[in-house]
């Protein structure tokens, strides 16, 4: 298990060496058109041991996404009629509940199990850590280079729900999401560590859309990601001004 950060380092608020009994998680599934793929991550959700809450945000779907998870009785679904990005879709997740501790998984994963998600969660729920980031490794061999490449882009992370709310333009940053979590996570001083998920990898957009479609779409991520480093710039420079 990898970490960043002291232990004693965090300056988030009610920081406890251990969670109280009564902490909630959430698992939250931002999902666009993954109907044929979003049942295998529904059902580790349930394998969860840790999780209270299982939401699925259907981001615009133009397929039965939502129509698949609506069948799994305990799932609350959030249909969303446009489609909002990665970040607005996991802004309404977290907004749709009051846990203490979110857990976001995404829709596409293949050979996630219940004690991949556990794993996620646990380090945070026993305040190990304010947040938990899940890395490939043992899957897909283009998921795990992109793990090794940028192990903090990683959708698979549960986190204290302080950390989310400190980023006020979340809903703004689509793909970009990921880079202002680590961002604000690192401001903040938070504790981070990385646990692996053996056997985990996700579904390419080149797989899922085929060659010349995924790869504009992996343009376009690769450009959100970019706006989002541009907005936190800005932001902190903001933030400094007004300090002074």
């Amino acid at each position: 298990m990898a970490s960043e950060g002291q232990p004693g380092g965090s300056n988030l608020t009610a920081c406890r060496p251990v969670w109280p009994a009564s902490s909630m998680v959430a698992i939250v599934i931002p999902a666009k058109d993954e109907e044929q793929r979003i049942h295998r991550v529904l059902l580790a959700a349930f394998e969860s041991k840790l999780a209270d809450q299982v939401i699925v945000v259907s981001d615009g779907s133009t397929d039965r996404t939502a129509q698949v998870a609506r069948k799994y009785k305990s799932v609350q679904v959030v249909e969303l009629r446009r489609n909002h990005g990665k970040g607005g879709a996991m802004l309404e997740g977290v907004n749709a509940t009051e846990a203490d501790i979110i857990c976001f998984i995404d829709a596409d994963l293949l050979g996630l199990r219940g004690e991949h998600v556990d794993a996620i969660i646990r380090p945070v729920l026993e305040g190990r850590c304010d947040m938990c980031i899940g890395v490939f490794r043992g899957g897909e061999y283009w998921s795990d280079m992109a793990q090794k490449i940028s192990p903090y882009i990683s959708g698979q992370r549960a986190m204290r729900r302080e950390l989310i709310e400190g980023i006020p333009y979340l809903g703004e940053l689509r793909m970009g999401v990921e880079v202002a979590l680590k961002a604000e996570a690192k401001r903040r001083k938070a504790r981070i560590l990385r646990v692996p998920l053996r056997g985990v990898s996700n579904c390419s957009k080149e797989k899922k859309l085929g060659l010349v479609k995924g790869t504009s779409q992996r343009m376009k991520m690769y450009k959100e990601m970019a706006t989002a480093i541009v907005k936190i710039r800005k932001d902190r420079r903001r933030t400094r001004r007004k300090r002074k």
